[in-house]
């Protein structure tokens, strides 16, 4: 009868185990799974702020209440993010794989994308825990783990309830050793214990319960009879709870199925609805945020700010020229030259800087928490690395720059469309100013960019109306004192703003895509001049014009010239075109197609700016050049400083040894004047000698013979 009564309660003791072993695996099932879902919810979404991740996880902390923490540990295992921080900040930086053994299980987790139990360790925020770490990602594509953080004593509480914690002792086996022992009763029954496997993946544990004395003694009966019946019913009694406990079992086990198989496919939806909205929010050729999703980011954000009392900074960024390229090499190649651009771009991307693609050639930059205008200065400098290597399109190298508009909230701004606004104003005061540059809005450029609109739209009408009139400026021989060329320099006699000089309105033309049909105003007012010229005494004059980048990108450019001097029956070289160095390493073959063109038919080729661009000397070798126009920043000082004096002369007689003439411009002083006649440039031009003048004022002058060297009037015009 006794024997009988201890099988009997060793029975129910194994029950106990059962139940409980079965219970450990469920919770610990639940839980792994919902860390895996908030990692696979990182890998669908990368770009997820620590602040959008930080609410993801507090509400996992609200709704199963168990976590010590939840992190996110990076490709090193580092821990970089964890909520909550109280208690919990001595771990931020500290690496999870601090063992051969946890490293190598770790590595497992990551190449098979299957999550990881570390077992039973010594926790850094102090007591003993386990952690679960969920792969974001495999192999390459990992972006490190989330972990679940659990305290063995929370845990417990929550596993065990207290009819459990009062009768029995647990001891948790780990790879053979005991890894921590619950409810460690002071009282147990000695030669009563069972011990259950625990079916976890990663984990090699055992549960051995033993219980009190006082369990065993409830299990017990007084009088043998008693225990005999009683072993008899509780034997048929424990056979139907086993049957039923199977059934009920298996019943759950069940419904855990159809409810794991459920949450899968929400977790599949909530991931195609994420998949939407980020197509929603991404450009599909850059990969990058779009406009709309950036606009409403900025807006949730400056909300933020104004809540904290922090500055927001907004970057407008152009590429300088892009539309040129792309007219000239092709859509297809402009957009491989943008999706490289993002590519870079996007390596500045962080919690407190959002990269964004706004379309054609424009790119736009948050950033958030500023504390200084040292910061966004940082900013600009980081965006300008990126463009310092070359980037490789269809197997060839291109340098392309890029000019930024800054405004800042809330000084520029207090919403995002005026914040946008402002920010584009100062980008095209950046482009005015010389691009590959950038430019802080300002108060006042409003009003400038007012009065700029106002001057594109009168722009429209300028040429049917035929506002548009030529100035010349005269160049001197300095071998024979003598005026035989003259620069052609346009202006606009605006009906209500009076005479506006070229950069008021050039730009602006370059912009719109005007500049071409400027452009042929230009070679057809020229042409016309030397025909009034005949037979006066400026009828031996050659008028020298300057093209633009995209005049020389249009096919009919050599046609239209030849056609414009047939129609005034004016010889091919009395007409001279000037282009700035940047403008060949443009389409270089595309270009030298068009100037050998020009040059066959007779045209006289300059080279403007000379110095300040790229000066290859293979420019000079494989362009028809004539003539070489030295940049007026070399001539201001070429009497005062000696390195602008060195360069001066270098290019004098280098383009002499290739047999081109050289021409000063923007000679203002008889000093200069004096040191180029010296070192023996061939021509002069610049306010010593004449200011831009009217065609009838320089007819009047030549006639009256005031315009040349040894005039004492020269200055005066």
């Amino acid at each position: 009868m006794t024997r009988q009564d201890t099988n009997q309660i060793q029975a129910n003791l194994a029950n106990e185990a059962v139940a409980l072993v079965d219970h450990l695996e469920r919770e610990f099932t639940i839980h792994a799974e919902a860390i895996s879902r908030m990692a696979a919810r990182l890998k669908v979404v990368p770009e997820t702020t620590e602040a959008s991740w930080r609410a993801d996880a507090r509400s996992y902390l609200d709704d199963f209440g168990v976590y010590q923490a939840i992190e996110w540990i990076d490709r090193d295992f580092v821990i970089r993010w964890l909520e909550p921080v109280s208690g919990n900040q001595d771990v931020v930086g500290y690496n999870v794989a601090f063992s051969d053994r946890r490293r190598e299980a770790l590595e497992t987790a990551r190449t098979t994308g299957q999550y990881d139990i570390s077992g039973i360790i010594d926790l850094k925020q102090g007591g003993k825990g386990l952690v679960i770490y969920a792969p974001v990602g495999t192999g390459a594509g990992n972006n490190g783990f989330i972990a679940g953080v659990f305290r063995i004593e929370t845990l417990v509480e929550q596993l065990l309830t207290s009819r459990v914690l009062q009768s029995f002792q647990v001891d948790v086996q780990d790879n053979g050793e005991l890894g921590y022992r619950l409810n460690g009763l002071t009282e147990t029954s000695e030669g009563f214990a069972h011990t259950e496997t625990v079916n976890i993946p990663t984990l090699d544990w055992t549960l051995t319960i033993r219980p009190s004395e006082t369990w065993v003694a409830s299990h017990r009966s007084a009088w043998p009879w008693v225990t005999f019946t009683a072993v008899v019913l509780m034997g048929l009694l424990t056979s139907l709870t086993t049957l039923l406990a199977q059934l009920i079992l298996k019943r759950n086990r069940a419904l855990l199925k159809t409810r794991r198989e459920l949450e899968q496919e929400i977790d599949q939806r909530k991931v195609i609805q994420q998949d939407l909205a980020r197509l929603e929010s991404t450009d599909t050729l850059t990969g990058l945020a779009n406009r709309r999703f950036f606009m409403e980011d900025l807006s949730h954000t400056l909300g933020i700010a104004r809540r904290q009392n922090r500055q927001v900074a907004l970057v407008m960024l152009d590429l300088d020229r892009f539309q040129m390229l792309n007219d000239s090499l092709g859509h297809q190649f402009g957009d491989e030259l943008l999706a490289r651009v993002a590519e870079r771009l996007n390596t500045l991307s962080n919690e407190r800087i959002m990269v964004a693609y706004s379309g054609g050639d424009e790119f736009m930059f948050c950033q958030q928490q500023v504390e200084a205008v040292d910061d966004v200065i940082h900013l600009l400098g980081q965006i300008k690395q990126c463009f310092e290597a070359p980037f490789e399109v269809q197997d060839e190298n291109h340098r392309i720059t890029a000019t930024m508009g800054v405004a800042v909230y809330p000084q520029s701004g207090k919403d995002a469309d005026t914040l946008l606004r402002n920010a584009d104003i100062a980008l095209y005061r950046a482009k005015e100013q010389g691009r590959n540059s950038y430019q802080f809005y300002t108060e006042g450029m409003q009003e400038r960019e007012v009065n700029r609109l106002e001057l594109d739209k009168d722009l429209d009408m300028a040429l049917a109306n035929n506002e548009f009139v030529l100035y010349f400026q005269p160049q001197v021989d300095l071998g024979t004192g003598e005026i035989y060329s003259v620069e052609a320099l346009i202006r606009w006699q605006h009906p209500r703003r009076g005479l506006l000089p070229p950069v008021e309105f050039i730009p602006l033309a370059e912009e719109s895509g005007r500049i071409t049909d400027i452009g042929r105003w230009v070679v057809a007012a020229a042409c016309r001049q030397l025909a009034a010229w005949k037979g006066t005494a400026c009828g031996n004059l050659r008028i020298a014009i300057n093209l633009s980048g995209r005049e020389l990108d249009d096919d009919r450019l050599v046609d239209d010239i030849r056609e414009t001097l047939a129609a005034e029956h004016v010889p091919a070289n009395r007409l001279e075109v000037e282009l700035t160095e940047e403008i060949f390493i443009q389409n270089i073959e595309h270009n030298r197609n068009q100037l050998s063109r020009l040059h066959d038919l007779g045209v006289n080729l300059a080279i403007d700016d000379f110095g300040v661009g790229y000066s290859s000397l293979g420019y000079l070798r494989d362009f028809p050049v004539d003539l070489l126009k030295i940049d007026r920043s070399f001539i201001t000082s070429v009497t005062e400083r000696h390195d602008d004096a060195v360069i001066t002369r270098a290019v004098i007689n280098l383009a002499h040894n290739l047999g081109i003439q050289v021409i000063a411009e923007g000679v203002e002083k008889e000093e200069q004047l004096t040191f180029l006649r010296q070192h023996g440039c061939n021509l002069v031009q610049g306010y010593l000698i004449s200011r831009p003048i009217p065609a009838v004022e320089l007819e009047k002058a030549l006639s009256e013979g005031t315009l040349g060297l040894g005039t004492p009037e020269r200055s005066g015009l």
